[in-house]
């Protein structure tokens, strides 16, 4: 591993009770990095962030936040950190600017600097005009901006989001994600998130795949997408199976895929630059064309033989729990 990661995560294992939830897991994410997690419901993203964030022991292996260890520094790790959690968290019952002077106190944020801190981090998220507002009269995208801001409000090393933004409308889910790419550019700080949203893994650096409590595949998007294979094209003509043959004879190196709703559907490379050339001169006349190039729904599923499931958070109440049983802030 790179001594140069801000995390480095070696042989990570939780069980509970017959049940592994994170088996043997190992990764390492460089500073300024945004970091994916995505894995369906159950893989074990969030029981592998409870034990990052210090709010879980582990049953096995090491790992270090900011050169500090997760077992034998936990106070240090915490005065690393930021962490959203997948569920809510605020304080309904007080006003924005209260949530921030609450977790200001508790993080132990200087008295001298505690105002200007909240004033930054609420421009951050563009929610100042709504600062004296009580959190109960916000909206659910504001409330995870707020918390959002909050996490940030000590100015951690990493911010740990968990499903940051389950359950928002996906207009709201890119508001959220435009604030999360300004404080990379602006803050450098190093971003943590699991989702099993597809289009939220995208935004990350890179992404490690997780099922079952392992990590199957850990790269970039563009390069786990490279690694499904080329382009998907369908076509539809006048006469399907003439059609055929001819591309069969023209083009002997594409690979043809078993499509019962397209008899007419192969893989090739740079599809964009191969449909002119196919058209060009070609015997049949063709009614439709149609490319698809590898998500990381096709990563998935060639990896696990599943597709995702898009539904709620992953290990519910793991967090909740943990913090009950002794989680919380650093105490000096």
């Amino acid at each position: 591993m790179n001594n140069g990661n801000i995390l480095e995560v070696q042989d990570l294992v939780k069980t509970f009770g017959n049940l592994i939830a994170v088996d043997e897991v190992s990764f390492g994410v460089e500073k300024g990095e945004v970091f994916g997690f995505l894995g369906p419901n159950g893989a074990g993203k969030t029981t592998t962030i409870s034990m990052l964030c210090t709010l879980l022991k582990p049953t096995a292996g090491t790992a270090t936040v900011n050169g500090f260890d997760i077992i034998e520094q936990k106070n240090e790790v915490r005065e690393s950190i930021g962490l959203v959690f997948q569920d809510p968290s605020l304080d309904d019952r007080l006003t924005a600017r209260e949530n921030l002077v609450f977790h200001a106190v508790v993080y132990h944020v200087p008295r001298d600097v505690r105002q200007e801190r909240i004033k930054e981090v609420l421009d951050m998220v563009s929610l100042s005009d709504r600062a004296d507002d009580r959190v109960e009269t916000y909206s659910g995208g504001m409330k995870r901006r707020l918390e959002i801001a909050r996490g940030l409000l000590h100015y951690p090393k990493v911010l740990f989001l968990d499903e940051p933004t389950i359950g928002l409308d996906p207009q709201t889910r890119n508001y959220i994600w435009e604030y999360i790419e300004d404080l990379k550019k602006r803050e450098g700080i190093t971003i943590f998130l699991t989702t099993h949203y597809m289009e939220e893994a995208e935004h990350c650096d890179r992404i490690a795949v997780i099922d079952l409590g392992k990590i199957i595949a850990l790269d970039t998007p563009e390069v786990l997408k490279d690694n499904v294979g080329g382009d998907v094209i369908k076509l539809k003509t006048e006469d399907d199976d003439a059609s055929k043959e001819e591309l069969q004879r023209r083009f002997p190196e594409l690979e043809m895929i078993t499509d019962p709703e397209c008899k007419l559907c192969f893989k090739t490379d740079k599809g964009e630059e191969f449909i002119p050339e196919l058209i060009r001169d070609f015997g049949t006349k063709i009614v439709s064309v149609s490319i698809h190039r590898p998500t990381l729904d096709d990563v998935f599923l060639q990896l696990t033989g599943k597709e995702i499931r898009d539904e709620g958070g992953d290990e519910k109440g793991n967090l909740r729990l943990a913090m009950k049983m002794g989680g919380g802030p650093a105490r000096r």
